[in-house]
């Protein structure tokens, strides 16, 4: 019995990784290129669960009877309509303040969060609002007599498949593609890249809206993976995926997603394990254990300062 609660938890925690990993990856992003943290990040990922079922009740009411091409269709408007958003907050709460100091952009990015949530409070209700279940069937893996197995749904297959191909293309966009050799360029010495010819205000818009994308995909696999969502998830799931993010060590892709696998994995085995309640208290346990002795994260690089 212990062995199936263990591979059980090991398939959530997996599950709530990717998500973690996902919506980090905007995080870590946005800080490895101006060395700023986008609050409003949670909030971004709030709104594409909101537009997720938004445009599925759009597309189901046009007669679209294919759950596949309703579902990818959704996946594509949401991450449009969510990118807007990500280069909105780009233009309005940073490009402004680029010159200023360190702490106003963040105060300015608290106040997008704030505004974004109370927005979709107001335009929506604050009662929380859900989807039917799209996606039926699951495997299982048997252990022994047929009352014991290891159970993983569909959906969550989905969850952790797309956080994979999401973070391999990524990664392949920011290691071989031009637009890639920029942005590293751009986060290396903003100005010598400027000089060099690399226009990077562009630069920073498209990392605003390749984090977003992400949240976005984090958000339309969230809204059918639990059904159920309000207008306060981005905070919550927002300082998660931040903490998922330092801890794998800010500003690397690779070091996002390791950082949400091991907070989505330890959450899911406390709660298994020892108590729900605590879990958050664990998970944060974790992250302070890894900064005292590897302050720069698990896959971070300690900065070397220009004199």
């Amino acid at each position: 019995m212990d062995l199936i609660i263990v591979g059980q938890q090991l398939v959530n925690g997996l599950v709530l990784g990717s998500i973690y990993g996902l919506i980090a990856v905007g995080y870590t992003m946005v800080y490895g290129i101006i060395g700023m943290i986008n609050f409003a990040h949670g909030e971004v990922y709030m709104i594409s669960a909101y537009l997720s079922a938004i445009f599925l009740a759009i597309i189901t009411s046009m007669g679209v009877v294919s759950v596949p091409f309703a579902l990818l269709l959704v996946l594509v408007v949401t991450i449009f309509v969510t990118a807007i958003y990500g280069w909105s907050i780009e233009r309005v709460a940073y490009r402004p303040l680029r010159g200023s100091t360190r702490l106003a952009p963040l105060i300015s990015a608290i106040g997008i969060s704030l505004v974004l949530q109370n927005y979709v409070r107001i335009g929506q209700g604050a009662k929380s609002q859900g989807v039917p279940p799209l996606i039926d069937g699951s495997f299982r893996f048997h252990l022994g007599s047929p009352d014991s197995f290891i159970q993983i749904t569909m959906i969550q297959c989905l969850i952790i498949v797309a956080s994979l191909i999401g973070m391999g293309a990524l990664h392949y966009l920011m290691q071989k593609t031009a637009l890639g050799r920029a942005c590293r360029a751009t986060q290396q010495d903003r100005t010598m890249a400027r000089l060099l010819g690399v226009d990077t205000d562009k630069v920073i818009s498209i990392v605003f809206v390749l984090g977003s994308a992400m949240a976005a995909i984090a958000g339309v696999l969230v809204t059918l993976n639990y059904g159920s969502f309000d207008f306060h998830i981005g905070f919550v799931t927002g300082i998660k995926a931040f903490t998922a993010a330092v801890l794998g060590g800010i500003g690397s892709l690779p070091g996002a997603m390791l950082g949400g696998l091991v907070l989505g994995l330890s959450e899911s085995f406390f709660s298994g394990f020892i108590n729900t309640d605590y879990k958050d208290v664990f998970a944060f346990s974790i992250l302070v254990l890894v900064l005292i002795f590897k302050p720069s994260g698990l896959l971070g690089v300690a900065e070397v300062e220009k004199v």
